[in-house]
Order: structure tokens, then C-alpha cells, then sequence
């Protein structure tokens, strides 16, 4: 039995059909949340503010921006590169939030859930562009989290890493044993958080239940920051 009620909940998800949008708008509709998943990407500077006018009223804005992840070597990471993980993992952020404060401000109520990444939290060999960028996220998560705290709105980030979903731990690499010594070496939890797992979290983080989280950054790892 579900125990999150997220009934009457108004819950827009973004980049939907991608990395962890399937998962999550399976749980929150599970929840009973009212779901809207929209799946284009938020590259467009105009695509943001068009998509919460369109959307209407938004209890709750889970902010899922995904990009495959670049593995290059520092020095080897060009402006393209750079430029082109910054404007869709990181330009869409403050975008859809300056579209969707003023009506959460208004009603003083409202969550805004980042998905984000512990590669943020823990130094990673040939993620230079990928940690930065998702750094970048969680500064801005924090810092608008205790600005709007004031307003009875809640803004959050998930910084998750080693959680099972099939674009970076699809079946034939975790059947390799060399993976299943890695989780043990390097999770202590010892295998991958499953993405239900991490999916009903940000459905608690996303109802009354955790109303008193500001600014807080999550990591769902299994422990791996902490090694």
C-alpha cells in the first residue's frame, strides 16, 4: 500500500520520457498526483516560461534535465562541449523557476524538486563538464531554497549516483562481475539503489510530509559520497 499522498497535487515533470522520467511519473501517479510530463528538452530559452504558462498551476516542479554524460579528459573539453551540457542541464533551471515563483509565491505554497547528481558531491575521473554542471545545480538549488523558504515553498535537490536505470547501468553491465566488485568496493551499500526507491523519495520530498526541508540536497547513493 502507497503511504505518500500526493492527491490534488498538480505535478509537472520535466524531460519525462527520459533517464528517470518514466519511473518517476509511474510512483507519483501511483501517489494519486495529478501528472503532467512533458518531454521536450529545455534547450529553447523561451521553452521554460511557455511550458509553465501552458501547464498552469504547478503545486509541485520537479526539475528532471538530462544529457548523456560527456567523458572526456579535462584537458581536452572544448567550448561545444561545455556549452552544450550548461544550456540544458543548467541555463532551463533558473528559467523554469523565475516562470513558476511568482504563482507559488502568490498562493505561499509550492515545492520545486531538483534530480540531480552526486557527481556534484565526489571528485570523478572524466566528468569535469558533467560535475560542473550539476554542481552549478545544486548551488542554485540551495540558494533560492532559503530565499523562498519564507513563502511556505520548499526547494530540494535528489543528488543521486549508482541508482539502477537502464541509460548507465543497463542489464549486460551489471551481469559483469567486474561491476559487481566495483559496487562492493566502491558503494557501501553494496548494489545499486533501485530506481523505485529513488522515485518514491522524490515522491515524499514532493508532498505535506516534507514540508520542513529547505534548501536541502539529498544524496541517493547507497552511501557512495561517503567513501
Amino acid at each position: 500500500m502507497n503511504i505518500i499522498d500526493l492527491k490534488a497535487k498538480r505535478i509537472l515533470v520535466t524531460q519525462a520520457d527520459t533517464f528517470m522520467g518514466p519511473i518517476l511519473c509511474d510512483v507519483l501517479a501511483e501517489c494519486g498526483a495529478d501528472l503532467i510530463a512533458d518531454e521536450r528538452p529545455l534547450g529553447d530559452p523561451d521553452l521554460p516560461r511557455a511550458l509553465i504558462q501552458a501547464t498552469g498551476r504547478v503545486d509541485v516542479l520537479i526539475v528532471h534535465l538530462a544529457v548523456p554524460a560527456p567523458i572526456t579528459p579535462a584537458g581536452e573539453v572544448g567550448e561545444e562541449e561545455w556549452r552544450h551540457v550548461f544550456a540544458h542541464m543548467v541555463d532551463p533551471l533558473p528559467r523554469l523557476v523565475r516562470a513558476v515563483l511568482p504563482q507559488m509565491i502568490a498562493r505561499q505554497s509550492g515545492k520545486i524538486l531538483l534530480m540531480g547528481s552526486a557527481s556534484a558531491l565526489r571528485g570523478m575521473k572524466r566528468a569535469s563538464t558533467y560535475s560542473a554542471a550539476r554542481g552549478a545545480q545544486l548551488a542554485y538549488i540551495q540558494a533560492v531554497g532559503v530565499e523562498v523558504a519564507p513563502h511556505n515553498i520548499q526547494v530540494n535537490a535528489i543528488a543521486q549516483n549508482f541508482v539502477d536505470n537502464a541509460t548507465y547501468f543497463p542489464q549486460e553491465i551489471k551481469a559483469k562481475p567486474a561491476f559487481q566488485e566495483r559496487l562492493k568496493r566502491e558503494v557501501p551499500l553494496g548494489r545499486l539503489v533501485s530506481s523505485r526507491e529513488d522515485a518514491q523519495f522524490a515522491a515524499y520530498l514532493s508532498s505535506e510530509a516534507a514540508n520542513c526541508f529547505v534548501g536541502q540536497i539529498f544524496p541517493v547513493c547507497g552511501g557512495w559520497v561517503q567513501r
